[in-house]
């Protein structure tokens, strides 16, 4: 990405203190990548978060957007369909409009993981890996769109 591209991050403020550590997480990333023009959206949990990736999205204000927040299971099935729900609106998302979305939502059986996988845990950055993941889809975007095709090669 260049310097000049614009970033949405999709916060789910439910863990206050995760959703904190993997802004900036996230924060760190991008501007370790130069890009400083970011815009941050707040929502309630992760189920909210497809919602307004695809506002961010569809804005055409983003050449990137991270999706970022934490699910911990609890003693009911709700983890399951937050968490795959999340997922797939997600996903769908990024499928929908074009725009890459990169998951960092992190769906742990506990606290301690999620601490784990945060900025300064023992396990992967989640947040650092979700903007990894947008730069290099951004990347291969710009690639296949700035290549000339090839003369009669249609499909």
């Amino acid at each position: 990405m260049a310097s000049e591209d614009r970033v949405a991050l999709c916060v789910a403020r439910f863990y206050e203190e995760f959703a904190d550590a993997l802004e900036q997480g996230a924060r760190d990333a991008l501007g370790e990548a130069g890009i400083t023009e970011i815009d941050v959206f707040d929502v309630p949990g992760a189920f909210e978060l497809p919602l307004i990736a695809k506002y961010a999205a569809e804005s055409g204000r983003y050449q990137g957007v991270i999706a970022l927040g934490a699910v911990i299971r609890g003693e009911t099935a709700h983890f399951d369909y937050v968490c795959a729900e999340t997922a797939r609106g997600i996903q769908n998302v990024q499928l929908s409009t074009g725009v890459p979305v990169g998951f960092g939502v992190l769906t742990v059986d506990s606290a301690d993981q999620a601490r784990a996988r945060i900025k300064g845990g023992s396990k992967r950055d989640s947040a650092a890996h979700a903007v990894e993941a947008v730069l290099a889809s951004v990347s291969v975007k710009r690639e296949l769109t700035e290549r000339p095709r090839r003369a009669g090669f249609s499909v």
